[in-house]
């Protein structure tokens, strides 16, 4: 009897001990946070780690917009953006597992209609191909971010998207697959991505305050972005990504990504059964693709991993001997990144409303750190200085652009005879009017930049979206010496009302 007392007063002690430690842990993390986002300037943020199945931390930051005393709380709803992929990963698994499909089966089997420039690829892209970004076409984002089109046009425009690198040959990051996979979902399960990723992730894991689309989610508590403009941080207008929408139009908050979080930890289990077979499960972090150093956000110069992958979904390294699965989501003035230490089935989630702010990659390490690898290692300020040397070099760039222009020369023509419509097949249409002594052009009525005389026939000014920065568009003549084209953004329209 003595000995059973002594056992169960050691295992209290343990208990106690344990508690004790995981508070100072929580306690610690808290102040790192709270720090690393005024270090930053977030204004807003929510944070949660999960580990062996249990919420260990989850707090709420700041306001949802400067200027209000609208604070962010747990029930915030913030973008999260590609972050998205993983769900629509799933997805796609749940069909597989029901037998409607393979991973390895023909896109063309399921989505006849989704063509691509080369016949070849469209004949053999698989499934597969369409979750790991190594399918030979660049980043096609202008389908979606310069024209307001459905996302039925914006797969059938992929078509004249010149491939950059053949099939499986490489790796470069593409939304619009995504898409495509959206699609493929539909067709076999006869539901719209949005419905089926409802009912089949958000409802049975009691994610009751996550929406499919920014289209769809309430805004009485919906944190604003903010971009910073000419120096200054402002609120601007959200992006939606509702066009490609199984590639990053998620709107969530971080009460329900633990759930979600959760749930991936722990084979896809979650309290009423499981999403997917523990197979299909490993299959979607089965390393799938090599990734070039290129490809990878440029915190991984001081983490220094070994091998750098793709699994379905998820963006894959080492990290002290350990594998990391992640993905971080961008939209315009909004951040998102989920984080796995799967053999310490240990995660973490962080949003955020300031463009492309890295201290989410600061609170990854530090939480892997902190509750299961050791080290100290300031992570924030060691990003910070990174990240202040990518902005010197960028404006050291800026400064030897602008060096080289031509001073005191004057357009070809009057400006007038610059004003009309260019159109091109893919890109869609610009059309140019005077406003005064600049040029305003318009790109498919969606976004518009004006433009002043930079030098010869090029003229640079910024985006009347001011966060999109700056554009340039150069004029060409035809052999009568009228103006014929116009290459604006690297993409080349020719002049159609002459």
């Amino acid at each position: 009897m003595k000995k059973t007392i002594t056992l169960l007063c050691l295992l209290v002690g343990a208990l106690s001990l344990f508690a004790q430690n995981l508070s100072q842990q929580t306690q610690a993390f808290d102040s790192y946070a709270e720090k690393a986002m005024q270090s930053w300037q977030m204004p807003g943020m929510a944070v949660a780690v999960v580990k062996d199945g249990q919420i260990l931390f989850k707090k709420a930051y700041g306001v949802r917009q400067l200027g209000t005393t609208n604070m962010v709380n747990t029930q915030t709803q913030f973008a999260c953006a590609s972050t998205t992929k993983a769900m629509t990963a799933v997805c796609m698994a749940i069909l597989i597992d029901e037998g409607k499909a393979t991973w390895d089966d023909p896109v063309s089997k399921h989505l006849p209609e989704f063509l691509l420039y080369d016949p070849y690829v469209t004949r053999d892209l698989k499934i597969r191909d369409l979750f790991t970004h190594n399918s030979g076409v660049g980043n096609a984002d202008f389908l979606w971010s310069i024209m307001d089109v459905s996302g039925d046009e914006v797969l059938r425009k992929m078509q004249q998207v010149v491939p950059s690198y053949p099939l499986r040959a490489s790796f470069i990051y593409q939304n619009i697959f995504y898409l495509a996979a959206g699609k493929v979902i539909e067709k076999l399960s006869g539901q719209k991505w949005e419905a089926f990723i409802q009912a089949r992730i958000f409802k049975p894991l009691g994610m009751n305050n996550t929406y499919p689309t920014l289209k769809s989610t309430p805004t009485s508590n919906l944190s604003k972005p903010h971009f910073r403009v000419n120096g200054a941080i402002k609120v601007i207008e959200a992006t939606s990504a509702d066009q490609i929408g199984p590639a990053g139009s998620v709107h969530s908050c971080i009460d329900d990504m633990s759930k979600w979080m959760i749930c991936m930890l722990d084979s896809s289990k979650y309290a009423g059964g499981r999403l997917i077979e523990p197979d299909t499960w490993v299959e979607l972090f089965r390393p799938q693709v090599l990734v070039p150093a290129g490809q990878f956000y440029p915190t991984m110069q001081l983490i220094k991993p070994n091998w750098t992958t793709y699994g379905l979904g998820w963006f894959q390294h080492d990290y002290k001997g350990k594998k990391i699965n992640y993905h971080t989501g961008s939209l315009a003035g909004e951040i998102a990144m989920h984080a796995q230490l799967p053999e310490a089935k240990l995660g973490i989630y962080i949003f955020g409303n300031f463009d492309h702010t890295e201290v989410r990659h600061a609170l990854v390490y530090k939480a892997f750190d902190l509750f299961s690898l050791g080290g100290n290692r300031d992570w924030n300020a060691e990003f910070l200085t990174l990240y202040k040397g990518i902005q010197d070099q960028a404006d050291k760039e800026e400064a030897a652009f602008k060096a080289k222009q031509t001073l005191n020369t004057q357009p070809s023509k009057p400006l007038a005879d610059y004003v009309g419509k260019y159109t091109h097949p893919l890109y869609g249409e610009a059309v140019v009017a005077l406003e005064g002594n600049k040029l305003l052009i318009t790109l498919n009525q969606f976004v518009s930049a004006k433009l002043n005389h930079w030098h010869y026939d090029t003229f640079r000014g910024p985006y009347t979206q001011d966060w999109y920065g700056t554009a340039m568009g150069t004029f060409s003549l035809n052999v009568e010496g009228k103006v014929e084209k116009l290459t604006y953004e690297g993409m080349e329209f020719t002049r159609s009302d002459l």
